[in-house]
């Protein structure tokens, strides 16, 4: 069974960090890309980072620039999310994903949510 699987959230004071994880299993993780997605309650689900297979690509969305960081860990099938300098604006439910196509970043139809990580930053 294909599955990704969060974890590493929990309450931080705005300044502060924290580590996200993404383990998956059922499938070659070398080969995919892993994204990650927030949302806030009453605001749409938004793109926050994607890692390409084998490290090659990172993308940021513009929020995040400068301040999170995503690597991952073949090894270990697992997707970091260093978010540093965290801010008011960035609690919500954060999603990893596998795009079911290789080497894609994106969400695309099939694509595999993992069940989300809560993060709280209270102003």
């Amino acid at each position: 069974q294909v599955r990704v699987v969060e974890s590493g959230g929990g309450l931080v004071q705005p300044g502060g960090s924290l580590r996200l994880s993404c383990e998956g299993s059922g499938f070659r993780f070398d080969y995919y890309a892993i994204g990650w997605f927030r949302q806030a309650p009453g605001k749409e689900r938004e793109g926050v980072s994607c890692v390409s297979s084998y490290e090659s690509t990172s993308y940021y969305a513009d929020s995040v620039k400068g301040r999170f960081t995503i690597s991952r860990d073949d090894a270990k099938n697992t997707v970091y999310l260093q978010m540093n300098s965290l801010r008011t604006e960035d609690p919500g439910v954060y999603n990893c994903v596998k795009d079911p196509r290789p080497s894609t970043c994106g969400a695309g139809r099939n694509s595999v949510w993992g069940q989300g990580t809560q993060v709280t930053v209270p102003s």
